[in-house]
């Protein structure tokens, strides 16, 4: 088993419950955490995620909340309240929003006992053009405000770890193993890029899903790829 295990995230960017499982439960060997995102969150709601709690699976809430502070900090208690590891908000939505969302998350973690989720800060989504002023800019906005990090592509990703220093957690979406094809994503890295570059985590989905090889042997290939060491089966 890869060291980077802890590092994969899976997607499971699928329409219902009995599909994101079946992903989960064919990939969990080689993953840290499972992203739940709007179209699955819309389907199946708060009720899959904490199945999937309760199943010793870690959760990264990817909703991006943006909206009135007041608004985001009311989500962000409701996601805390889930027990996700990982959730995720807009730094464009500026200082007040995330501040409101980090206290609100604590408050709610204190109350109920619980670990505070890590919460981190979308910059420039991975299917838009961007410059790297700009996404340091914003992980900038998101340190200050008091998150625990960003979501930026690999390749701002270098950048970013150098002004922001080791603690600062990088979670990089748009990867795309070099057996893959590159499909909407504008600004996508290897797995091996995007550790190389100073990724924390690494969010894959569609490269899984959509292989012709089985979930299990993609995250497989995806971890030896990233750490271009042999990972047993």
């Amino acid at each position: 088993m890869s060291e980077n295990k802890s590092r994969l995230i899976v997607a499971l960017d699928v329409p219902s419950r009995d599909e994101a499982l079946d992903l989960a439960h064919r990939t969990a060997e080689y993953t840290s955490h499972f992203k739940v995102g709007s179209r699955l969150f819309t389907a199946e709601g708060p009720s899959f995620v904490r199945e999937l709690k309760e199943s010793g699976y870690g959760v990264f809430l990817d909703l991006k909340f943006h909206d009135i502070p007041n608004t985001v900090g009311e989500a962000a208690a409701a996601a805390t309240a889930l027990g996700v590891d990982i959730f995720d908000v807009h730094a464009s939505g500026g200082t007040a929003m995330m501040k409101t969302a980090v206290s609100a998350s604590r408050e709610e973690a204190a109350r109920l006992g619980i670990p505070a989720p890590r919460i981190i800060a979308i910059t420039v989504l991975t299917s838009m053009a961007s410059t790297v002023d700009e996404v340091l800019a914003l992980a900038e906005r998101a340190r200050d405000a008091g998150l625990d990090g960003v979501v930026s592509s690999a390749w701002e990703a270098r950048a970013i770890r150098d002004a922001m220093g080791p603690d600062f957690m990088i979670v990089t979406p748009g990867i795309r193993p070099s057996w893959a094809a590159k499909q909407d994503q504008r600004r996508v890295a290897t797995p091996h890029e995007a550790f190389e570059n100073g990724a924390d985590y690494i969010v894959i989905g569609r490269p899984i899903r959509n292989s012709d090889k089985q979930p299990s042997e993609a995250a497989r290939l995806i971890l030896q790829e990233s750490s271009m060491v042999e990972v047993s089966e």
